[in-house]
């Protein structure tokens, strides 16, 4: 029974990824992320763009900026100024993206890194908003500015912390992250 199916599933499968495709095509579209960013010193490009789905659901478009003469990997393994910008497609409860954000840096950070940073990265997550969806999250790192977090056009946070910029970029950026899948679509 179990082998007659398999055909019948593997053409299903054929059929729904242009599908998924497409729709994940919109989704982006709908974004609208700019390819260039002039307001930068120096103006930052559009690297890669991708969907982070989760439990097939498509929770945020994001996209990943840096310098037009570096690539996506160098600008991420580096202080080189970067932009990481998220298009929420759904509502979600600031506790959740909390959780999720603390899920991650208890995976990729030290505990002593973690102590740390403890204090700003409780004003950074005190600085969070229940998400309705179409809402706007920029994460941006320069020498100039430091670490930002912009919330639909509005500055939320802000720290010179060099250390706190690397460690939250490496949540969508870094091995051990948020998901696999986004971080691979975003450096490629």
């Amino acid at each position: 029974m179990r082998h007659r199916l398999l055909p019948w599933m593997l053409v299903l499968a054929a059929f729904a990824s242009p599908m998924v495709m497409a729709s994940q095509a919109d989704l982006l579209k709908q974004a609208n992320f700019p390819v260039r960013l002039d307001g930068h010193t120096p103006p930052l490009e559009r690297k890669n763009q991708a969907i982070l789905t989760y439990l097939w659901t498509d929770v945020y478009a994001a996209a990943f900026y840096a310098e037009p003469s570096v690539s996506a990997k160098q600008a991420a393994f580096t202080q080189a100024p970067q932009k990481l910008e998220l298009y929420y497609l759904k509502d979600i409860d600031r506790q959740d993206v909390i959780k999720a954000a603390n899920a991650a840096l208890d995976k990729q950070q030290t505990p002593e890194t973690l102590a740390r940073l403890r204090p700003e990265l409780d004003r950074l997550h005190g600085s969070f908003q229940n998400i309705v969806k179409g809402d706007r999250y920029d994460l941006a790192w320069d020498r100039t500015d430091g670490l930002t977090l912009i919330r639909n056009g509005k500055v939320i946070f802000a720290s010179p912390d060099a250390e706190l910029a690397k460690v939250y970029f490496a949540i969508w950026l870094a091995p051990d992250g948020l998901s696999a899948d986004l971080r691979e679509a975003l450096l490629k």
